[in-house]
């Protein structure tokens, strides 16, 4: 068979292939929290949790802040007790994006938020929340509940029931023996109702486990009987390394299937970072614009810069500068000239010198010291910066 046969067969046999899409976002109910829309046509959302103490006011202004400038939309703030709630009331007009309040075990706390209209929304894990249930019976904290819904009502703020795999209700966990995603399901969907009971319908909801599989039949399943916007994310993913890992899979395939309305991925590494890897989950499923983005290879034995060192140094100017570009960095001239040419700019490691690409031409040269060919990048990117500025 001659070669433009075979290319022929090739190219037949391709263009007969079926591409594989994403499934439809799925249809919920669309919710404000704050100036941030959740479900329906709004955009899939990031948010994070702040790791310092709610008390120390100055820290938790500058977490916020690195926060707000990495792009998150939604932060998460724990209010345990009066001293956190005090905290909120003084930091509240200096927080440009949503506030959630995060409340577990005592009840007022939540009341007390909505009355000082300090969130925009208030978090409530069933299995801690004293206003729930007992033994299937509604207790006299229901009151407090009562006064949450009514709040909320009337500031115009949202309910998250925030179910967790490590915190389910005592009921229900004898019922399943342990948190199965049907038991995770059978609590937010029995919350749900409460809420709806009092006429309430403002309401987010997550259900997470630790186990990422187990998650993602658990949001199969609630998906499959509710429609109230999603919250999706691993509860106690890991570490930067092992919890991005388990993040991404849960919600790229919950996210392809079109579950999901705001995203956290949990990490136990600064809520900088928990946002970073949110966005380029969704950057990933070309549900998000690309940000920037760092082409590096995994370098190996042919390796003539330090490939790692460089893109680490880059990749946090291009987030910090928030420079949407695609820049390669490429240890060899195996695939090097390849992704360089398609990449907005790029460095090339090869024989006695790094060659720098600009709009996929090859440019200049200079040596291989890392300094200086960090130096070169972050000069190109910020000149082109400046012009993208004036244009």
């Amino acid at each position: 068979m001659e070669d433009k046969e075979l290319f022929d067969e090739v190219s037949q046999i391709v263009s007969s292939c079926v591409p594989v899409s994403p499934h439809s976002r799925r249809k919920t109910k669309k919710i404000r929290v704050g100036k941030v829309y959740v479900g329906g046509d709004a955009p899939i959302s990031v948010q994070t949790m702040t790791k310092n103490p709610t008390e120390d006011t100055q820290a938790l202004l500058q977490e916020i802040k690195e926060i707000e400038d990495i792009g998150a939309d939604i932060v998460r703030i724990s209010v345990p007790d009066e001293r956190s709630a005090l905290s909120l009331l003084k930091v509240r007009d200096k927080v440009n994006i949503p506030i959630v309040a995060d409340i577990h075990f005592d009840p007022k706390m939540a009341v007390k938020v909505l009355e000082d209209e300090t969130a925009d929304c208030v978090r409530i894990n069933p299995g801690n929340i004293k206003s729930a249930i007992k033994s299937r019976e509604l207790t006299a904290g229901y009151d407090l509940l009562e006064r949450i819904v009514e709040l909320a009502k009337e500031k115009g703020k949202a309910i998250r029931v925030g179910v967790n795999s490590g915190s389910l209700e005592k009921p229900i966990l004898e019922k399943y023996g342990k948190p199965t995603p049907q038991a995770l399901c059978e609590s937010a969907l029995l919350n749900v109702k409460l809420l709806e009971r009092l006429g309430f319908s403002e309401i987010k909801v997550s259900l997470k486990s630790s186990d990422p599989y187990e998650t993602m039949i658990a949001y199969f399943l609630f998906s499959s009987v509710c429609d109230y916007p999603l919250h999706v994310g691993v509860t106690e993913a890991g570490t930067r390394l092992s919890g991005a890992v388990r993040s991404s899979v849960a919600l790229g395939i919950l996210l392809w299937h079109g579950i999901g309305d705001t995203i956290r991925v949990s990490l136990a590494a600064p809520a900088v970072e928990e946002v970073i890897v949110g966005k380029r989950i969704l950057e990933s499923l070309k549900i998000r614009p690309q940000e920037g983005r760092v082409i590096a290879c995994p370098t190996c034995a042919r390796t003539q810069i330090d490939v790692v060192r460089i893109a680490e140094e880059v990749e946090q100017k291009m987030i910090k500068e928030k420079i949407n570009k695609s820049v390669a960095i490429m240890g060899c001239v195996v695939n090097g000239p390849g992704e360089s040419y398609v990449a907005d700019f790029g460095v090339v490691g090869g024989g006695s010198s790094a060659v720098f690409y600009v709009g996929g031409r090859p440019q200049f040269k200079t040596t291989k010291n890392s300094d200086e060919i960090v130096r070169k990048l972050i000069s190109i990117l910020a000149d082109n910066s400046t012009e993208q500025k004036r244009g």
